[in-house]
């Protein structure tokens, strides 16, 4: 008999092995803290005991309407209530909860709703109008159920066969809801930009999202009850797993329709706010506010940011505002952030230029993700912590997707040399911290938002003026990134920027459109490849 004694007669058992899901965190903190404030949402105040029996009533309602394991249910929603319900009640079912993109364009949307073979399309009626062109596109003919949201007084029309409280009404929040099978479930579908054709659907299982989750409140320090400002959009890589990771402490989400300057002060004294995530615009919006529409906030609140490390003059902006900024990396396929600037209090110290230096570092792995490193992409070796030798920067662990759906060959290529590869290159410091020094894949990050630079570059090569287009990143104080266009035209062509932007505006969604439109010869190798590294140059000195 092989093994050890710890091998025999001492196996896995309902008793010892539940399958790891963050599901469970809702129910837990549903039966402990059943009368705490869950949710706010305008007037609305909902305790979780009612967060939790609504969410299990969608579970239900759903399951009626034949949704069983691995069936996709696609949300075109804000951050509302509803979406964090289906965030519960859609897994509930083992179901997939594909929460898609609300800048996405009608066609983009349509691709997503049949890649995904969505059976069910919750829509908010901001988003009816796009939601109504997506369907008209799309092959999949999903039942498409409205949410009218109170809060929001804007156009839109219900475009769904019923309403979503009447979907509700028809479950029973008492039935028993379905833990996955096994935790390597899928439990989301996140659609990302891809630097080549279409966006890659990400998908995530149980057992990451319920880690994830738990590593965001431990380098969060988010305690007891904390309270949580949504202004990241939930659809993204599920609002960072924050969207699970409040059940864990019980906490308050405050939801938030429109990140406006006004509105995020008011939320952030009146509900006495302790953490909050956001682009780069948002941090600008707050630092940038007039004095009219600040309001003093209680507390010291806990910010988090990701993409490009925010300007030492943004961070002291924003501490003098009140708010503490902490500098996080990841990716789509890393359900979010996954890595952190873990900030020592001895760098407090430094002088200003080796404290921007510190700062200005991606660098180290959550405690819930196994390994990161900066690795050489030809040899798979680890590059030395010498603070210059460049690398890609790989991740493995289990906050790292199960892989691209329907994609094997993406998949295969994204975990080759059993690390999952960013793309990313990068460098290793001597303390281990990692530093991020360009996108390997042109990806531009605007708001928080992928673009991808190759999309924007084929709308741009089908005007008939255009004889070659190169897109990069431009730095951006509100945005973090904006699209900068590089366009070379035809012999004798001629054509104003303000036509070219109107051009890409009728086949891209609107915070894809180039700011910036350069015209003149582009910098090509002797192979003819344009030399992008000179045209990042020349956007950043515009």
């Amino acid at each position: 008999m092989g093994g050890t004694i710890y091998d025999r007669d001492l196996d896995k058992n309902p008793a010892n092995y539940q399958p790891l899901t963050p599901l469970s965190y809702l129910d837990r903190a549903a039966r402990t803290y059943p009368d705490r404030t869950a949710i706010i949402h305008g007037r609305l105040r909902r305790s979780y005991r009612e967060f939790y029996a609504r969410s299990r009533a969608l579970a239900s309602a759903l399951r009626r309407r034949g949704i069983v394991r691995g069936d996709t249910v696609a949300v075109l929603l804000a951050n509302t209530p509803e979406m964090l319900e289906c965030h519960y009640g859609v897994p509930m079912t083992r179901g997939v909860l594909n929460t898609l993109n609300t800048r996405l364009d009608a066609e983009a949307l349509a691709f997503c709703l049949d890649h995904g073979e969505a059976k069910v399309l919750i829509v908010d009626r901001e988003f009816s109008r796009t939601a109504r062109a997506a369907l008209d596109k799309a092959s999949v003919q999903p039942l498409v159920i409205d949410v009218d949201d109170p809060e929001y007084t804007g156009p839109g029309e219900r475009i769904g066969s019923l309403d979503y409280e009447s979907l509700l009404a028809d479950g029973d929040a008492d039935e028993d809801w379905l833990m996955p099978e096994d935790e390597w479930d899928a439990i989301s579908l996140n659609y990302t930009s891809g630097t080549t054709g279409d966006p890659k659907g990400v998908v995530y299982h149980h057992r990451g999202a319920a880690l994830l989750a738990l590593g965001n409140v431990v380098t969060g320090a988010m305690g007891h009850h904390p309270v949580y400002l949504w202004t990241l959009p939930m659809f993204h890589c599920n609002g960072w797993c924050f969207t699970w990771s409040l059940s864990v402490a019980a906490g308050t989400h405050v939801c938030l329709r429109q990140v406006r300057a006004p509105a995020m002060y008011a939320a952030l004294s009146e509900h006495r706010v302790t953490h909050l995530c956001g682009a780069p615009i948002v941090m600008s919006l707050l630092i940038n506010a007039p004095e009219e529409e600040r309001r003093p906030l209680p507390r010291r609140v806990a910010f988090f940011t990701a993409a490009a490390p925010p300007p030492e003059a943004v961070l002291a902006g924003m501490g003098e505002v009140g708010f503490a900024v902490t500098h996080l990396y990841g990716l789509t396929e890393t359900y979010g952030p996954a890595v952190v600037n873990a900030w020592h209090e001895e760098w407090d110290a430094l002088p200003p230029d080796q404290r921007t230096a510190k700062k200005a570092r991606q660098g180290v792995r959550y405690t819930v993700l196994e390994g990161f490193d900066v690795r050489d992409p030809e040899t798979g070796e680890s590059v030395p912590a010498d603070g210059a030798t460049m690398g890609e920067a790989m991740f493995r662990g289990n906050v790292v997707m199960r892989g691209y759906l329907k994609n094997p060959k993406a998949t295969q290529a994204a975990f080759r040399g059993g690390w999952f590869r960013s793309g990313d290159l990068g460098v290793k410091h001597a303390d281990g911290y990692v530093q991020l020094k360009d996108r390997s894949k042109d990806i531009i990050i605007s708001g928080g938002e992928n673009i991808s630079s190759i999309e924007v570059e084929d709308a741009l090569f089908k005007h008939p003026a255009v004889a070659a287009a190169a897109v990069v990143a431009k730095p951006d104080e509100r945005w973090g990134e904006t699209p900068c266009a590089f366009v070379e035209l035809k012999p004798g062509a001629e054509v104003e920027p303000d036509v070219l932007t109107a051009w890409c505006r009728e086949r891209l969604a609107g915070y894809k459109l180039p700011r910036h439109i350069v015209f003149g010869e582009l910098p090509k190798t002797s192979t003819g490849k344009v030399q992008k590294y000179l045209l990042r140059e020349r956007a950043r000195a515009l």
